[in-house]
């Protein structure tokens, strides 16, 4: 199994990153928190790796920090989740906070991720209460592509990171367009936190 990669940054997008080793591309679906860390196409960039098997696939998951694959690894420990649902959850909260809302029992904050309903955001703390202790967050910054001169490449970032997460088109503009109207952050992660808040 491959649980480690060291490399170069071949291709970035909010939700894969293509890291290239000793001359092979690797294909690595990553959550927003580690592709907002990633350095620019060409730099040495290295992730931890969960290698995912089934019978018609293999399927390799990054992550920037030790404590976003513990957070993972215990997601997919769940039953019903699986580990792209893992990947959205992670995508959905920043680790720390989505540590502090599984310890503290935060439904509705688990709720508004795409994807998770209530009875899977219940059974995620029942399951996990308790096992998130052992996990301490390192700290983190706060906080298909629709194209036209009003959108900034962030902004078109932003929006394509919220329908990959299952949200659709319509909700997506929506929430970027509600953001910018507030003024909008110059970095993806707070963008994106703050499209996050207008999901419904």
């Amino acid at each position: 199994m491959i649980g480690h990669l060291r490399g170069t940054v071949f291709e970035k997008n909010p939700n894969e990153i293509i890291l290239e080793a000793a001359g092979v591309g690797y294909e690595v679906v990553i959550p927003i928190s580690t592709y907002t860390v990633l350095p620019d196409k060409g730099a040495p960039v290295s992730l931890r790796i969960y290698t995912h098997v089934r019978e018609d696939a293999l399927t390799l998951f990054g992550f920037a920090t030790a404590e976003e694959k513990a957070v993972f690894e215990r997601l997919i420990s769940v039953s019903g989740i699986g580990p792209k649902l893992a990947v959205t959850v992670l995508s959905g909260l920043a680790t720390a906070d989505l540590i502090a809302a599984i310890r503290s029992g935060d439904v509705p904050r688990l709720v508004r991720i795409p994807g998770v309903g209530k009875k899977t955001a219940e059974r995620i703390i029942l399951e996990l209460k308790d096992k998130m202790a052992a996990v301490e967050p390192t700290a983190q910054r706060d906080g298909a592509v629709v194209t036209g001169p009003a959108l900034s490449v962030l902004e078109r970032d932003v929006l394509s990171a919220l329908q990959n997460l299952g949200c659709s088109r319509p909700a997506a503009e929506e929430a970027v367009r509600k953001v910018k109207e507030r003024g909008a952050p110059e970095e993806f992660e707070p963008f994106f936190r703050a499209a996050m808040g207008f999901i419904r």
